[in-house]
C-alpha cells in the first residue's frame, strides 16, 4: 500500500509539474517595451531600413563618375608586301615591316566639367625592304607623352551628367529617409493602438466574466426561491436564459482577446511561433488624461513633420534639379581646348624615351570648339515637359497639403470626441451600478421582477464595456493625431534607430 501510495503522490507530482509547463507564459509589457522591440524586430521596419543604405550606396556611385580610368594597351603588327614587277619590268623584292606599339592614358573628369587626358604612347618600327636586286634593313622608333584638357563654358559648365546623378541621388537619400521616418511612425501608431485594443480586450473579458458572475448569481437565488415556493419555476428559464447569453459574450470576448494578442505580437516580433504561447500583459491601465487641443497648433506641425509632405517638396526639388540640367542642354557646346607634351624618336625605344624624358622636342596646342545642334528638338521638349511635370507636381504636393490639414482636422475631432465619450460612459456606468444595487433591493423584497432585473444587469455590463471602450478609443485618439501630425517620434521620444 505503502509503494502505491509513493506511485501515486509521485505521478500526481509529475501531472502538475507538467501541466504548469504547458501554462502560457506571462511576459508583462509596458508601450515603451513593446516600441523597442517592433521598432527592432518588426519586418515592415527591417525592410525599410535596407532603403537608405541602398541610397547612400547610390550616392557613392554617383561620385564614381569622377574616378580616373587608367588605360594601358599593346600590339604587335607585321605587313608583308609581296615582290612584284617596275614599269621597267624589274622585279622588286618583298618587303616585310614588324611594330610594336604600347599606348597608355590617364583620363577623368573634374567638378566643374573639365576633361582631362594624361596619355603616352611609343612604337617601335622595324622590317627588310626590298629593292630591284637587294635588301635593305631598317629601325625606327617614336613616341610622345602630353596632357590634353577639354572645358566647356556653356553647355555642361555649371551642371553635366554626373553632377545631375549626384544631386538626385542625395535627394533620393533624404526621401529614402523620410519613407523609414514614416515606416515608423506607421508601425509605432498601429502598435500603439494594438497595446490599448489588448489592454481593452483583457478588460471586456473581465466585465463579461463578471457579467456571468452576476447571471449565475441571480440564477442561483432564484432556484431558492423556487423552492420555497416564493416564484414560479418559468421564471428561472429567463436566468438561465441569461446566464447561456452571459457565456456566449464571455466566450466571444477571449476569442477576441486571442486575435488581439496575436496582432500585437505580429508587429513586435520576426519570430511568431516563439510568442505563441507567450501572454502579454500590458502593465498599465486604461486611463483618460485630458489634454488640449489646437488646430493650428497641430496644423503647422503636420506642415513640417509629416514624412509624406517631405517626400512630396523633395519630388518637387528633383524636378527643379532636371530642369536646370535640360535648360544647361539648351546652349551650344563652347569648349576650350589644349595640349601640351614632348616628342620622341630614334632607332631604338632608348632614343625615343630619352628625348620625351629630357623635354628636348616640346609640342602644345589651344584653341576652341562650337557645336551647334541644328534643330535641338531633344533638349527643347525635355524643357517643355520637366516644366510641366513640375507644375503637376506642385499641384500634387497643395493637394496633399489639404489633405494633411483635412486629416489633422479629423484627427482632433475625433479626440475631442473620444474624451467626451469617455466622460459620459464613466458617468453612465456609475448610473447603471447604482440603478442595478436599487432594483436588486426591490427585488428582494418582492416589489420587482426578474426581467427588470436582468435588463439592469444587461445595461450595467454594456455601461462598463462602453466606459471601456471609449478609453480606450481616446488613447488611440491621441496616437491617431500624433501620426496625423507627423510627431509620434517626439510623443514617444523616439528616433529613427528606436532608441
Amino acid at each position: 500500500m505503502k509503494k502505491i501510495g509513493a506511485s501515486l503522490f509521485l505521478a500526481a507530482t509529475l501531472t502538475a509539474a507538467f501541466a504548469q509547463t504547458n501554462l502560457p507564459a506571462t511576459r508583462p509589457l509596458s508601450l515603451q517595451d513593446c516600441f523597442a522591440a517592433a521598432l527592432k524586430n518588426n519586418f515592415d521596419v527591417r525592410i525599410e531600413r535596407y532603403n537608405p543604405q541602398i541610397s547612400q550606396f547610390n550616392l557613392s556611385s554617383a561620385y564614381g563618375g569622377y574616378d580616373p580610368q587608367f588605360n594601358l594597351s599593346g600590339q604587335h603588327s607585321r605587313t608583308d608586301e609581296g615582290a612584284y614587277l617596275n614599269s621597267n619590268n624589274q622585279l622588286v623584292l618583298p618587303t616585310t615591316t614588324d611594330e610594336n606599339s604600347f599606348d597608355s592614358s590617364f583620363t577623368g573628369a573634374t567638378p566643374w566639367g573639365m576633361t582631362y587626358n594624361l596619355g603616352g604612347n611609343v612604337a617601335e618600327t622595324s622590317g627588310r625592304k626590298g629593292g630591284t636586286n637587294f635588301f635593305s634593313n631598317f629601325d625606327s622608333s617614336s613616341g610622345s607623352v602630353g596632357l590634353s584638357l577639354t572645358q566647356p563654358l556653356l553647355k555642361n559648365f555649371w551642371i553635366d551628367n554626373n553632377r545631375l546623378q549626384i544631386l538626385v541621388a542625395k535627394n533620393q537619400l533624404k526621401y529614402s529617409e523620410q519613407a523609414l521616418r514614416n515606416q515608423i511612425i506607421t508601425t509605432v501608431t498601429a502598435v500603439e493602438n494594438a497595446y490599448y485594443e489588448l489592454i481593452y480586450a483583457r478588460e471586456n473579458v473581465t466585465v463579461q466574466r463578471e457579467a456571468l458572475t452576476l447571471a449565475q448569481t441571480q440564477l442561483d437565488q432564484d432556484k431558492q426561491r423556487v423552492q420555497v415556493g416564493s416564484l414560479a419555476p418559468l421564471d428561472v428559464k429567463q436566468d438561465e436564459a441569461q446566464v447561456a447569453q452571459s457565456r456566449a459574450n464571455l466566450i466571444a470576448a477571449q476569442n477576441t482577446l486571442s486575435v488581439n494578442q496575436n496582432t500585437l505580437k505580429n508587429l513586435i516580433t520576426d519570430s511568431y511561433s516563439q510568442w505563441h504561447d507567450v501572454d502579454i500583459e500590458p502593465t498599465v491601465a486604461l486611463d483618460a488624461t485630458r489634454q488640449l487641443f489646437d488646430v493650428q497648433d497641430s496644423w503647422s506641425k503636420g506642415m513640417v513633420s509629416r514624412p509624406d509632405l517631405q517626400q512630396a517638396k523633395l519630388n518637387v526639388e528633383q524636378q527643379g534639379i532636371q530642369l536646370k540640367y535640360y535648360r544647361n542642354q539648351l546652349f551650344p557646346e563652347v569648349d576650350l581646348i589644349g595640349s601640351y607634351g614632348f616628342n620622341g624618336s630614334g632607332r631604338e625605344y632608348n632614343d625615343s624615351f630619352s628625348q620625351m624624358n629630357d623635354g628636348s622636342r616640346p609640342y602644345y596646342s589651344y584653341g576652341g570648339q562650337l557645336t551647334i545642334p541644328l534643330s535641338n528638338a531633344k533638349a527643347r521638349n525635355q524643357l517643355k515637359s520637366g516644366k510641366a511635370n513640375e507644375k503637376q507636381l506642385l499641384l500634387q504636393l497643395k493637394q496633399l497639403e489639404q489633405n494633411v490639414m483635412v486629416q489633422i482636422d479629423n484627427a482632433v475631432k475625433q479626440a475631442q470626441s473620444a474624451w467626451e465619450s469617455a466622460d459620459a460612459t464613466k458617468q453612465a456606468r456609475i448610473y447603471a451600478e447604482a440603478a442595478l444595487d436599487a432594483e436588486q433591493k426591490k427585488y428582494a423584497v418582492g416589489k420587482s421582477t426578474t426581467f427588470t432585473v436582468l435588463q439592469l444587469q444587461n445595461n450595467l455590463t454594456a455601461a462598463r464595456s462602453s466606459e471601456i471602450r471609449s478609453l480606450a478609443d481616446y488613447n488611440e485618439a491621441l496616437a491617431n493625431l500624433a501620426a496625423a501630425e507627423g510627431t509620434t517620434l517626439e510623443r514617444q521620444h523616439l528616433d529613427l534607430e528606436g532608441k
